[in-house]
Parts: structure tokens; sequence; C-alpha cells
């Protein structure tokens, strides 16, 4: 009834007024209630003196008496952009290089560069740093530019709100309309259908209108489980980069330029103490910091080696204990009866293989590590040597129970560890 009513309405208006009232949006269009969302003020004087007559007239076709008007304005898009998070303070390393690299590439020229753009990596490594810094970016460049920051699982929520409320016209036009959707944490749509049903059709109008889209994930397309295949193909359209755990150097200056920005001045040795014991969580590293800075501050404290080494006793000794891929690549070497170091030497007899294979198997289900964690652990060259290794020791269980039972009796022995 409204597209009859539009249709009808922008017979009488001048050329120049059209394009805005074609951003006028209905929420109810009825016999008790007309309420539409107007783009801007210019709008709403357009409906309540230039057109008011012909507003009303229209109206009158379609109702036997006019109905309650109400006429709202719309809210100018929230970005959801942290601004603490930009290219500048983004440290830049050999394992995150071609992910800054795309990025900047792809905040400069919008829909063109690289789109989508598929960033994965493991937690606390600055997926969602990278994120916000490609919005502040393209804000900074230009201010009317539409963009947003949204995790998947809050995409699905206002999915849900509005089928309950029925203001799904309102929802499509908000990301279909963006000039660029930044979607943090992508792998959480899977198994929620009607989720990945709207996120394709979003993915496809803002692909078809050359929009940029950017998501972030803790595994590579291929390995996100329970996904519609049609949603893993359009991942690999545009570029797909990593974020790999920062080697000593890099995670260095990660500490130094935290410390910075809690004015904090560190030495060496504390620096190196840091980057030593801490290897793979820029959050947490972060999150050290900040405890360092606290107790400095609230006892008075001169930060020296010894000062660190004490209040950091316990989460160090806590991270010794945790299961971890070197714990695991002991048990099965042991099992095996075969050293470590001839494990992950990258010979290819049978008696090594195996053991190898479900090495990497189990440190993929038992442990958070990402891919490229793991990679790096294992001497591997690739991701998908990884992936292979898993896949294959997943069939292998099904088909053999001796085999099944091996590894059941290896991962007991890994938990008592």
């Amino acid at each position: 009834m409204w597209d009859l009513f539009l249709d009808s309405f922008k017979k009488k208006l001048d050329i120049d007024d059209i394009e805005t009232i074609s951003l006028v949006e209905a929420n109810s269009f009825n016999s008790e209630l007309i309420s539409l969302t107007i783009p801007n003020e210019e709008a709403r004087q357009l409906l309540k003196t230039k057109y008011r007559k012909e507003f009303k007239e229209t109206i009158e076709q379609i109702f036997d008496k006019i109905p309650k008007i109400e006429l709202i304005i719309k809210k100018e898009l929230k970005s959801n952009l942290n601004p603490r998070y930009q290219f500048s303070n983004f440290v830049v390393g050999p394992n995150n290089q071609l992910t800054y690299a795309a990025s900047y590439a792809v905040s400069e020229s919008l829909g063109k560069a690289y789109n989508p753009l598929f960033i994965y990596g493991g937690v606390g490594l600055g997926k969602t740093h990278i994120l916000h810094a490609i919005g502040n970016h393209i804000k900074e460049k230009n201010q009317k530019k539409k963009v947003l920051y949204i995790s998947s699982e809050e995409f699905t929520n206002e999915l849900i709100n509005s089928i309950q409320y029925k203001k799904m016209t309102q929802f499509r036009n908000k990301f279909r309309e963006l000039d660029c959707l930044l979607i943090d944490d992508i792998q959480f749509i899977s198994k929620k259908e009607r989720t990945e049903e709207e996120f394709f059709h979003t993915f496809n109008a803002l692909y078809e209108n050359q929009k940029q889209i950017v998501m972030t994930s803790d595994k590579p397309p291929s390995e996100i489980k329970e996904i519609e295949d049609r949603l893993k193909s359009r991942f690999n359209w545009g570029l797909i980069v990593d974020i790999q755990p920062p080697e000593l150097e890099t995670r260095m200056a990660i500490i130094r330029k935290k410390a910075e920005n809690y004015n904090l001045s560190l030495s060496d040795d504390i620096v190196e103490f840091l980057a030593k014991n801490f290897e793979t969580n820029v959050r947490e590293i972060e999150g050290i910091i900040v405890k360092i800075n606290a107790y400095a501050s609230l006892f008075k404290q001169t930060i020296n080696i010894e000062f660190v080494e004490t209040i950091l006793q316990d989460v160090i000794e806590r991270k010794q204990n945790t299961l971890n891929v070197e714990n695991i690549q002991e048990v099965v070497a042991k099992h095996f009866n075969i050293t470590k170091d001839t494990m992950l030497s990258g010979k290819r007899d049978k008696h090594i293989i195996l053991p190898r294979e479900i090495a990497i198997f189990l440190s993929r289900k038992l442990t958070q590590h990402s891919l490229s964690e793991i990679k790096i652990k294992f001497n591997m060259k690739s991701h998908a040597t990884i992936i292979n290794s898993c896949s294959k020791i997943e069939k292998e269980i099904e088909k053999s129970s001796q085999l099944k039972e091996t590894i059941e009796k290896i991962e007991k022995n890994i938990k008592n560890v």
C-alpha cells in the first residue's frame, strides 16, 4: 500500500524533489497510523509545507479518512568506532605486515582494492584494532561516508529485534546503504540460518554496489564449520589475510608502545622479560601493562625487574601450568617411543608421520592456539598442512576403533600432565 501511495504522490512533485521524497521510509501505513521516517529536515518541510495539500489528497485516495500522521527524522548512523584504534598506533611486524598493508589499501579505495577483505587469526592479535583503524581512517578522509563496525552477535540481535517488531525494511536499509561494513567474528553466524540468509543478501547488495566489506574470524573460511557454502564462496572472492602471533622483536615494540600510553618508562630488561613470557596475545600484554602501572601507582613503587617479576609471578606460573602444544608434543612423542625432535623433524617415515599428525590433531582440539601458532610450533610452511593432518586423523578415527582408543588414551595422559 505504501508503494502505491508513493508512486501516486511522486507524480505530483517537482523533478528536483523526487529524489528526497524517495528516501522516505514507512514504519506504519494503515488506516490507524501513518508513521514515516524521513531523511532530514528538508524532507519534513516538503511534506508539511510545500506539498501539504498533495500529501493529504493522495492519502485520501487510499483511506476513507486521514489517519494519525507522524514524521520521524532519521537518526544519524552511529559508526560504533573506537577512536583509540588507529593505523598510527598499530604495531607492524612480519606477523601482520600483509594485513596492515591490505587494510590500509582498503581504507584508501573502498570497494576497489580488495573486496571483501577477510582477516583471520587467534584471540588478542589485533583483528578488532585493525577493523576500527580502517573505519577511523575512512571517516577522517570523508565524514559523509557511512561506516559501521558491528560484531556478528550484534548483527544477529538487531535482526531478531527487527523481525519481532516488524522493522525489516529499516534493518535492510541500514546495512545495505553503507559505504563500508566492518563485521567482527563472522564465524559466529554459523548454524544461525536466518542470520546467514540475511547476511548473504546484505553481502550481495553491498558487493554489487562496490561497497566495502571487511570481516574478521578466528579461522579461515575453509575451517568455519556448519556455514553455507555460498557464503564461504563469497568470503573467498576478495583477499584472505592472517595475523600471526608476533615474534620477539615485534612483541617488544608492542610493549613499549602500550607502556607509552600510560606514560610508563620500562627498562630494556623489563621489556625483554615481558616479551619472553607473554608470547601470543597482544590483549594480554596490554592487561599486564595496566597491572604494572596500577601496582606501581598504588604502592608508590619504582618499576624495576625485581618488582615486575614479583607482581607477575602468579600469572607466569599459571601460564606455565596451562595445557599447551609443547605438552602435547612431549606426551605424543613419549607414547610412540620417539623423541620430540624426531617427531618435528619433517621426516616422511610412517612411524614419524602418524605421531606428528596425531599431535597436530590434538593441538587443534585441546588448545586455543590458532592455525598460525600451531604451524609455527610444528615447523610447518602452510596452514593447509595443519588442516589436512586434522582432516586425515578425523577420517581415520571413524574407520579404526584401535586408533580412536589410542588417541583417547593419549588425550587422557595429556590432561594428567
